[in-house]
Parts: C-alpha cells; structure tokens; sequence
C-alpha cells in the first residue's frame, strides 16, 4: 500500500519568502549604491536622469502593475479551482512580461545606437558621473529583466502543472510562490522607474 505523499506547504511558503528576502538585500544594495553615487553627482545623475525614454519606462510601469494584478487574480482563481481562468490570467501575466522584455530590447537598441552604454566613448568623453548613471542603470535594469525572464518561465510552469492538474484548489503553493516572485519583481521596479526614470 502505498504511503501518502507529504507536502511541507508551510515550509515551501517560508523558504519562499527567505529567498525574496535576499533578493531584496540584493537590489537594496544596488539602490543604496546609487544613492551614495547619486550623492556625489547630483547634477550628472539629473542630467542623465533627462536622457531616458519616459514613454518607455512608463509602459513598462503599466504593464508589471496590470501583470502583477493577473497574478493575483489568478491566486483567487485557483482557490475556487478555476483552473482554464487561472491559465487565461498567467498567460496574460506571461503576455505582458514579453511586452515587458520586448521594450526593454527597443529602449536598450536606442541607447546602444547613440553610443550610450558602459565604457563607450561617448560616455569615456562625458562627466564620470553620467557614466556612472548609465553603469549602474545597464547593472540594475539588466539584472531586473533577468528576473523578470525567470519569472515568466516560473509562471508558464505552472500554467502547464495547472492544466495537466497537479495544481488546484487543494494544492497550489507552486502558484501562490510563483505569484509571490512576480511581486518582488513588480516591487523592484516600482523604485527602478522613478530613480532612474523620474530623477530631477
């Protein structure tokens, strides 16, 4: 006979939440980073800060906020074992990290084709605090969108568990996880884009 299988629900949840802790130590790093270099050039950070494609930053901002009430929608969802309407709400999570990821190539291809990128001559020729700006945004954003890769594979994973329905209203801690690490991803942003976007 065999043994029932056992499910530390409580323990997967926990460890979820140590591993966005550390993610947080990680990109508070990079945040307090840039305020100690924002504090050494003021003007070159503001100046800087002016260059960057707002249209973008701003669409980006629209579509992690929209993909993160998806996902939360989605953890409703599946509490009341809608399984096709949880699918539908993490392909449109998914849907918009593409977007997400689509734009970010568009903006980086602009930035890149007027020669603004880490140790490129143009930057070589400018103040060192701009060169800074820029080292720190192509670090901090490039690192974000890694994240947000990951957490479109993570979600398209568990789209797949729920439709072949080892993900339910009985068990989804996969989902509630995932959905736990698109929200760090969201959160993330939400300070990228006004201290890269919106600096003064």
């Amino acid at each position: 006979m065999s043994q029932p299988l056992h499910r530390d629900y409580t323990g997967a949840k926990l460890g979820m939440w140590l591993f966005l802790l550390t993610e947080l130590l990680l990109f508070g790093g990079l945040f307090l980073l840039y305020g100690a270099y924002l504090a050494r050039y003021p003007h070159e950070f503001a100046a800087a800060g002016r260059e960057m494609h707002l249209v973008f930053g701003t669409v980006n901002t629209l579509l992690l906020i929209t993909s993160s009430l998806l996902a939360a929608m989605a953890v409703t969802a599946i509490q009341r074992d809608r399984r096709r309407t949880v699918q539908l709400l993490l392909g449109g999570t998914i849907l918009c990290a593409a977007v997400f990821l689509f734009n970010k190539y568009l903006e980086w291809s602009a930035e890149i084709g007027r020669g603004i990128y880490p140790n490129s001559p143009v930057l070589a020729a400018g103040p060192p605090g701009e060169s800074v700006f820029y080292s720190l945004y192509y670090l901090t954003v490039g690192l974000h969108g890694l994240h947000v890769l990951i957490g479109a594979i993570l979600l398209s994973v568990v789209a797949v568990r729920v439709g072949r329905g080892t993900v339910h209203g009985g068990d989804y801690v996969w989902l509630e996880n995932g959905a736990l690490y698109w929200h760090l991803v969201d959160l993330v942003w939400i300070f990228i884009f006004p201290l890269y976007y919106l600096i003064l």
